[in-house]
This record gives structure tokens, C-alpha cells and sequence, in this order.
């Protein structure tokens, strides 16, 4: 008599044991009130991320997430997507791989965000990518240019935005072969996957006998005489440069020490003219002098692959300008709140094309079909087999405060695929600024 009452107590106990697991396992089951996925109800979406509000990557890169924010509260007060608003969760690891590894797991485990959004740093997000795709947590548009993010057979959940590195220094390359043919040429850069891809690019097309001295820094030591001295000795005419904006703001005031004024060539990531002009200006006063920032930086060499915030006649800029003005006005109006704003409108277009009842599986196979258009002067690599971002970027010079471009946008690809240039006009903003329905 007691036997079917005894099954029927452990067939439940099997299911609550599955149930569990399977939410250990990170996977598209509801939260028990009756959403789609984990994060998700019927009125929010909940993503996080990782970013460097304090620490060596602060300087600028602060402002990426606030700026994110402010495009999701503009979407929320127009209705959000698919009648839901998006919550965006993130958190500061200080650039220190340590500390991302105990915020994303948070994020995860305790806060169970649909996704994690643009987490920052080659050094830090290398930390948690093996992690977030054993969980098959989305981890979308990585704020990092490493071509490892372009993986989709290892990290199917793992997908950039900006152009990698590799790409851009070949562009960065190419375009300091054509100029400077003859001259002494110096890199300093980073010494982890950004500045090592930065260097891959770099050594496609400038030849290695111009090449007089390599330079590198660990992240986190600001002292960076031996290096300056060493590509001033070197007698440099150009240093090409895939470092953060802290040290190359860095490198200019050591330069000035020394009275050396090599050409400088800088990665996209480090070359933000206000970030750079505010670095200086402190730096010089934390060293007991003074400069004048916004000089230092005129002629400087860089790409890009958004609208210049001091383009004032682009759509895009007029748009980030506005939302800028409405719920972040007390931040400076720079490269770092174009590039915010521009992942936020992408990401509401992946969240756009997941449909009415997102789950996480849904949205990565919406990125793998995308076809997305936006802010971007080039196109996305996104596709079944490529989880890359921008294809590539547009040489331009510091003058003023702003980003002057140099030619057209140029493509290519991470390998030794040419350098070609892209023709297609960059896509109008949406006249309300919200993505169009896919």
C-alpha cells in the first residue's frame, strides 16, 4: 500500500535533483515566475558587466558603461524592447583579472543577469571566458579588440565588437609603410594579447629592418622611463603605439622630458583626444608641473571605427549628443560615450531580433543570422563562423579635439587577407534612435 506513495516521492525528488542541475549548469530554464530565461521577466531584461570604474583602465573607460546606461534608460522611457526594459548591472573590478573573476561569478550565480555585456579588458575577460560559456551565459561584445574572442567553435557564447587588433594594426601597418618608407620605426605596447595582436598586424606590413626597438609595459606599472628612453635612444622617427589611454598619456609627458617628438601612431583604444588631453593635465600636476594637454596630442595618428565625437554634422553624434545631454550631462562628450552608446544600440538589436520570448540560446543564434547595420563605419563579421566584431576602421589625425579622417574606411581580416576600401556609406541614425525591427 505504501509503495506507490514512496515512487511517486522519489520520481519528485529526481525532478527537483534535475531541476537544480540544470540551473547549476547555467541554462535557458525559467526563474520559477514564469520568465523565458534566467533574467528575464515579463517586464525587465538583466545584464551585466565588468568594468574598470577605479584602477589603471579608469581614465575614459569609465565613462563606456555609464554611457551604455544612459542609451538603455533613453530605450526604457520609449517603451524598451519587446515591452521590457533593459537592467544594466555593472560592476567594477578595478582592471584586475582577480577581481573580475569574483564579480562576473556574481553577476551569474547570485544576480542570474540574462547575459553579460561588454565587459572590459583583454587581461581581465580572458579570466572568465571559459567560465561564462561552460555556464552558456551570452557574453556579447567584449570590450576588447584580442582576435581570441572570435572563437565560435571553442566559446559559442564569446563575441566582440571592435575591430581586433590584429585588423587594425595591419591598417595602422600598412598606412605607416606607404607614409613613412625609410624612417626608424619604434612600437611600445602592451604586453598581453592587446598589444601582442597590436605587434602580429603591425609586422604584416612594416618591414622588420625599419623596426629599431620593441618596447612593452605590464598593466598596473606606471613607471615607463627605461622604455621611453630606450626608443629615445633608439632615435625613433615614429613609435606605434597599442597602448591604453594612461600610457600613452604616459609615454607624451616622458617623451617631453626628454625633448624627443617622435610621429606617434596610436591604437584606436588609446588615443581619445579629450581622455588624453584631461591625462595629461593630471599627470603633469600629480609630478609637481603643469601642461597644457590639447597641444601635446595635435598630429597624432590613429583609426577608428565610429563616428569622431567631434563630428558634429553626423547623425550619430547628433544622437549620442542628445541622450548624452538628457541623462549623463556632466560627463565629457567624448570617443568612450560614442563607443557606450554604440554597444548599447547593438546589443538592443540582438535583444531586438531574439524575439518576444528571449532566451539565451535564442540570442546568440539571432547574433549568428545577424545582419545588423548601425553605428559602424564598416561592417560586422558576426556570422555562423565568425564571432568578430567591426572589419575594420578608418585612418584619421588629431587636430583640435577631434579625430580628422584620413581616406576612406578600410576592411580586411585577421589572417593575410588584403587590405581593401570599404565604399558603402555609414548607415543613417534612426530618426527616434531607436534600432529598426529586424
Amino acid at each position: 500500500m505504501k509503495r506507490p506513495r514512496t515512487m511517486r516521492a522519489l520520481a519528485l525528488m529526481t525532478a527537483a535533483v534535475l531541476a537544480a542541475a540544470a540551473s547549476a549548469c547555467g541554462g535557458d530554464g525559467g526563474d520559477g515566475d514564469g520568465s523565458s530565461a534566467p533574467g528575464v521577466t515579463a517586464t525587465t531584461v538583466t545584464i551585466g558587466s565588468h568594468q574598470p570604474l577605479t584602477g589603471p583602465a579608469a581614465p575614459g573607460y569609465s565613462a563606456n558603461s555609464a554611457a551604455s546606461k544612459a542609451f538603455f534608460d533613453y530605450v526604457n522611457a520609449n517603451g524598451g524592447v519587446h515591452g521590457r526594459k533593459i537592467v544594466y548591472k555593472y560592476v567594477d573590478d578595478a582592471y584586475n583579472p582577480t577581481q573580475t573573476v569574483g564579480v562576473v561569478q556574481k553577476l551569474v550565480l547570485q544576480d542570474k543577469v540574462f547575459a553579460i555585456v561588454n565587459g572590459l579588458g583583454t587581461p581581465t575577460h580572458s579570466k572568465v571566458v571559459d567560465y561564462l560559456n561552460a555556464q552558456r551565459v551570452p557574453d556579447l561584445f567584449v570590450a576588447s579588440g584580442c582576435s581570441c574572442w572570435d572563437q565560435p567553435k571553442k566559446h559559442p557564447q564569446t563575441f566582440g565588437f571592435q575591430t581586433d587588433y590584429i585588423r587594425e594594426g595591419k591598417i595602422l601597418g600598412d598606412h605607416v609603410k606607404k607614409a613613412f618608407a625609410g624612417k626608424r620605426i619604434a612600437y611600445f605596447y602592451q604586453n598581453d594579447d592587446f598589444g601582442q595582436d597590436g605587434v602580429k598586424g603591425l609586422d604584416k606590413y612594416i618591414p622588420k629592418d625599419q623596426v629599431v626597438t620593441r618596447q612593452s609595459y605590464q598593466p598596473g606599472n606606471t613607471d615607463i622611463g627605461a622604455q621611453v628612453q630606450a626608443i629615445a635612444q633608439a632615435k625613433a622617427d615614429v613609435v606605434v603605439m597599442f597602448s591604453i589611454n594612461t600610457y600613452t598619456a604616459l609615454f607624451r609627458l616622458a617623451a617631453l622630458k626628454l625633448n624627443f617628438k617622435p610621429t606617434l601612431v596610436v591604437s584606436g583604444v588609446g588615443s581619445d583626444p579629450i581622455t588624453l588631453t584631461g591625462l595629461l593635465e593630471s599627470f603633469a600636476k600629480k609630478g609637481g608641473s603643469a601642461v597644457e594637454g590639447n597641444p601635446l596630442i595635435q598630429g597624432i595618428i590613429t583609426a577608428g571605427y565610429l563616428a569622431s565625437p567631434g563630428d558634429t554634422s553626423n547623425g550619430w553624434t547628433q544622437l549620442y549628443k542628445k541622450i548624452h545631454a538628457r541623462y549623463i550631462p556632466k560627463l565629457p562628450f567624448n570617443g568612450n560615450i560614442v563607443y557606450g552608446m554604440s554597444v548599447a544600440y547593438t546589443f538592443v538589436q540582438a535583444l531586438q531580433a531574439a524575439g518576444p520570448n528571449p532566451t539565451r540560446a535564442g540570442l546568440v543564434a539571432a547574433l549568428g543570422k545577424s545582419k545588423f547595420t548601425g553605428p559602424g563605419l564598416v561592417p560586422f563579421a558576426f556570422g555562423t563562423g565568425s564571432h568578430a566584431g567591426y572589419t575594420g576602421a578608418q585612418m584619421g589625425t588629431i587636430k583640435g579635439q577631434a579625430i580628422v579622417p584620413l581616406g576612406q574606411p578600410l576592411t580586411t581580416d585577421a589572417a593575410d587577407g588584403p587590405i581593401t576600401p570599404y565604399t558603402t556609406p555609414q548607415p543613417p541614425a534612426p530618426a527616434n534612435g531607436i534600432p529598426p525591427a529586424p
